[in-house]
């Protein structure tokens, strides 16, 4: 399986030391099989959530502002339940994979990287 990492920095040899635990499935090195979102990732950080577990590998979807702008919209009784699901039905899905252990990352390979 090929995964991208998007990053300013070329990451031959990912660790967990510069992970930052305030992000969606807790510290951890990030990835994707999606080279378009690696691209998106480049030069941006934000912190979400904190995730306790013990997991070695997490995988889940990545949701964008638009996502974000809509599930508020709804909340806030703006637009209704149809509205919003039209919405987030075209919405492109993101993917990205988190390598939280020292066990799972020595399942990585670096092949190469790229300037974007």
């Amino acid at each position: 399986m090929i995964l991208y990492h998007g990053s300013y920095l070329e990451i031959a040899v990912p660790d967990l030391v510069h992970s930052r635990a305030n992000v969606d499935f807790g510290r951890g090195f990030y990835v994707t099989p999606l080279y378009e979102q690696a691209v998106k990732w480049c030069g941006k950080f934000k912190r979400r959530g904190k995730d306790t577990t013990d997991y070695d590998l997490v995988i889940g979807g990545v949701a964008n502002d638009k996502v974000f702008n809509t599930v508020e919209l709804f909340f806030d009784g703006l637009i209704d339940k149809n509205e919003a699901i039209n919405r987030l039905r075209y919405e492109k899905p993101n993917l990205q994979i988190c390598f939280r252990t020292e066990k799972a990352l020595k399942m990585l390979h670096f092949e190469r990287s790229e300037s974007v």
